[in-house]
């Protein structure tokens, strides 16, 4: 349910904040003082269009700020905790969106930003919006299924278990597709994949093994350098150079002149140790200098066939992938493909299987859908027509044709159209054909008072739903809007009709002024006796004691009413 609504530089509006009450909220103004404005505002923070056209004249951004209540709403809470936004304690969820002059455009929902994308999700589950674009879209053929499977929740249930069935079946038509492709395609792919699986498997190549040729062949290039370092590091060690003595000689001198020392002094004994050590390590080194020297491999012909093997590894790897690893996982695939191929009669009677399986079930599942589609279409039609009687179209059919067809889809194997006749005698035709724009208004408010009993969104918001209605008619539309807003919902509705205003239970009016000679939208909740004067003045555009009676009767009228249907559903 929204619970507020905060407007801020958004086309005529400078500031406005609207709190807005469970039931009917009613919105009236003059014609064009803003009320369509109050409506894009909320379809920008649910998600919609927004550009920065609507940004007020005079500043860089807008900001839209909506307070919802999800209390109940148990898969939207679902879903928050899927995205990482958390929720308040109280059920409260903030949602904050903000468009600059730049483009710059964010989204927030309990201080968590989010994507456009993220926010429609959630706000379709919270605010379903009603104008004269959705009653166009009634007459696309191509929404009378969505419409007709959200009446009846088994067949939800039932179209889950056939989308995946379906799913199922299109990839394995899909595997034969691919199997049975050009048996000379095949036989060329065979051809192709035995070369490569039997040049790698004769490379018999190992993990880690272009490392470990890389350093062997790194030692054997260099060998006489290597050599010839080690030989002189061990010299210098030993012999000495240019009549110095060796390293390690020198060493033993200082060992043998500190142990003297020590001997008088024991404080040197520190030092000494330090010599005695180095000595010992050196003496280490050196033995393992010379037999390193000795036993090295300067072989010309062992380094040409590393250098061959490695030159080996890096053909398979201009072919195959980047790496040893890569080269082995193709291998791999290429070995799964060949043996598929070679098996082709196997794999394909299998795969005919697994085809044939998956076809029935599809089938079995698309004749039950087609059952619970035909139950839901007669009811659903019934139930529309006995609300079009309620809105002064007693003699109206509203008829919901589900037609069963040969072609499987992702949504079964049904059609569905609205059929609609006004007066009797007359055959039902289709929707769009014959639907004139008073009656698309009405039998778009019947379709959604059928809907809005079985669906979780809390909120609706009519826009112009009294286009092309009056007097009586007007009456019984009012009476459904209520009657929807008692069902535990929320409805805003934008209206010109007294009799839909005076069922209010928040009265919102819109106005124009002028403020510095500035045009501006300002937004008020009436009081009693505010919202007495604005149906008088709605019902006969003066404000007179007669028109104020008046207004008053059909308020009376209307509270009436409204505990009636309160006393009824609480019996």
């Amino acid at each position: 349910m929204l619970k507020s609504l905060t407007v801020i530089n958004f086309a005529l509006i400078d500031k406005a904040h609207i709190e807005f009450v469970p039931g009917l909220n009613i919105l009236t103004g003059e014609t064009g003082a803003g009320k369509s404005i109050l409506i894009d505002a909320l379809s920008a923070i649910i998600g919609g269009r927004a550009s920065g056209d609507s940004i007020r004249s005079g500043t860089d951004h807008f900001r839209i700020e909506a307070v919802f209540d999800i209390t109940g709403v148990g898969s939207l809470q679902d879903f928050l905790d899927e995205q990482g936004i958390i929720g308040e304690d109280d059920g409260t969820v903030i949602i904050a969106r903000r468009l600059s002059k730049h483009g710059k455009n964010s989204i927030h929902i309990n201080g968590c930003q989010v994507t456009l994308s993220i926010l429609r999700q959630i706000c379709e589950k919270l605010v379903d919006m009603h104008g004269q674009h959705e009653n166009q879209a009634l007459l696309k053929p191509e929404t009378h299924l969505a419409l007709t499977d959200a009446f009846a929740a088994s067949i939800k249930s039932k179209l889950g278990q056939y989308r995946q069935t379906f799913k199922a079946w299109q990839e394995v038509k899909n595997k034969l597709v691919a199997l049975t492709q050009d048996s000379r395609e095949r036989m060329q792919r065979e051809e192709m994949l035995t070369w490569q699986t039997q040049e790698i498997a004769a490379a018999a190549l190992v993990p880690d093994e272009e490392e470990k040729l890389e350093s062997q062949i790194r030692v054997l290039a260099n060998a006489e350098k290597i050599i010839n370092s080690v030989s002189r590091s061990y010299m210098l060690l030993s012999q000495g150079n240019k009549g110095f003595n060796g390293i390690i000689a020198c060493l033993a001198d200082i060992k043998r002149d500190l142990e003297l020392a020590a001997r008088f002094d024991e404080t040197i004994n520190q030092q000494l140790g330090v010599v005695t050590e180095s000595l010992y390590q050196l003496e280490e080194t050196m033995g393992e200098l010379r037999d390193y020297r000795e036993n090295i491999d300067f072989n010309p012909a062992k380094l040409a066939k590393l250098e061959d093997r490695l030159d080996v590894i890096h053909k398979l790897k201009k072919k195959y992938g980047a790496t040893v690893k890569e080269i082995l996982a193709y291998y791999e695939r290429a070995a799964e493909e060949l043996a598929a191929i070679t098996h082709y009669d196997e794999s394909v009677s299998k795969l005919e299987q697994q085809e044939c399986e998956h076809k029935l079930q599809v089938e079995k599942l698309a004749s039950e859908i087609d059952k619970l589609r035909q139950l839901a279409g007669q009811e659903m039609g019934q139930q529309i027509s006995a609300h079009l009687a309620d809105l002064g179209m007693s003699k109206a059919q509203f008829i919901v044709d589900v037609k069963r067809n040969k072609h499987y889809s992702a949504t079964g194997a049904n059609d569905v159209v609205f059929l609609f006749s006004a007066n009797p005698g007359e055959e039902p035709r289709l929707l769009h054909k014959i639907a004139s724009g008073g009656e698309l208004s009405r039998i778009a408010l019947a379709i959604k008072t059928v809907c809005s009993e079985r669906d979780e969104t809390t909120t609706m918001v009519f826009d112009e739903v009294d286009a092309g209605i009056g007097g009586q008619t007007a009456q019984k539309v009012a009476e459904k809007i209520a009657r929807i807003a008692s069902f535990d919902k929320q409805v805003l509705c934008i209206t010109h009709l007294p009799q839909i205003a005076s069922m209010a239970d928040c009265h919102i009016y819109i106005e124009k002024i002028i403020e510095d000679e500035r045009t501006m939208t300002q937004v008020t909740r009436l009081t009693p006796d505010a919202q007495l004067k604005e149906l008088a003045r709605m019902a006969s555009g003066d404000i007179t004691q007669l028109s104020i009676d008046n207004a008053a009767q059909m308020l009376e009228t209307s509270m009436k009413k409204k505990a009636n249907w309160k006393y009824k559903a609480q019996a």
